[in-house]
């Protein structure tokens, strides 16, 4: 790809995020959102945290993309204690920790 089309690409895009957020933000801010939308936003994070760290888990560029078994059982506690607890917070810690421990076990 040459200089212009890979900025032209980076430009439309950040042209395009702004025009989601602003859709969101700008043009409905100031009123209030239906139940059914309210209830909606409240899975965002239960939907995003997974598809953030899910890559990270199954192929991790550390391992060259091999299944790390220290990744994959920090991630299988913060899942435990995420169902058990139900706290992102928790969840979140426990699997650090687990992965801290178990990286400092193996190395």
């Amino acid at each position: 790809m040459s200089d212009g089309a890979i900025w032209t690409t980076i430009v439309l895009l950040g042209i395009g995020t702004y025009a989601i957020r602003f859709s969101f933000l700008g043009l409905i801010g100031n009123r209030a959102l239906p139940p059914a939308v309210l209830r909606h936003l409240r899975y965002t994070g239960v939907a995003v945290l997974p598809g953030l760290v899910t890559p990270l888990v199954v192929w991790p560029s550390a391992t060259d993309g091999e299944i790390d078994p220290v990744r994959l059982t920090a991630a299988v506690v913060a899942l435990a204690v995420g169902v058990w607890r139900k706290d992102t917070i928790q969840s979140v810690l426990a699997g650090g920790i687990t992965f801290g421990l178990g990286a400092w076990l193996v190395a």
